[in-house]
C-alpha cells in the first residue's frame, strides 16, 4: 500500500486527479458494497477483501475494491 500516496496524486489524461487510489474506510466500503460493516471487517480479516491494517484501522483502495468486485462477478 506504499503506492497509495503516489496513486492519490496521479492525474488522468484530462488533468483531473484520479480517484483510483482513493483510500476508503470500513464504512465507505460497507456503503459501497451495501453490506454491514461486520461483513467488511470479516472479509478483510480473513484476507478475502484487499485491505491494509494501519494500527487498529482497516483501509482500502477504491481501485482494489473495484477490481475485487469485477473478479467476483466473473466467477461462477
Amino acid at each position: 500500500m506504499n503506492n497509495a500516496v503516489s496513486a492519490l496524486t496521479t492525474l488522468q489524461p484530462n488533468g483531473a486527479p484520479s480517484t483510483d487510489g482513493e483510500i476508503l474506510t470500513v464504512m465507505d466500503v460497507a456503503h459501497f458494497l451495501r453490506v454491514p460493516k461486520s461483513t467488511v471487517y470479516k472479509l478483510a480479516r480473513v484476507g478475502e477483501l484487499p485491505a491494509s491494517k494501519i494500527g487498529k484501522h482497516w483501509r482500502f483502495l477504491r481501485r482494489d475494491i473495484h477490481e475485487w468486485m469485477h473478479s467476483r462477478s466473473h466467477q461462477g
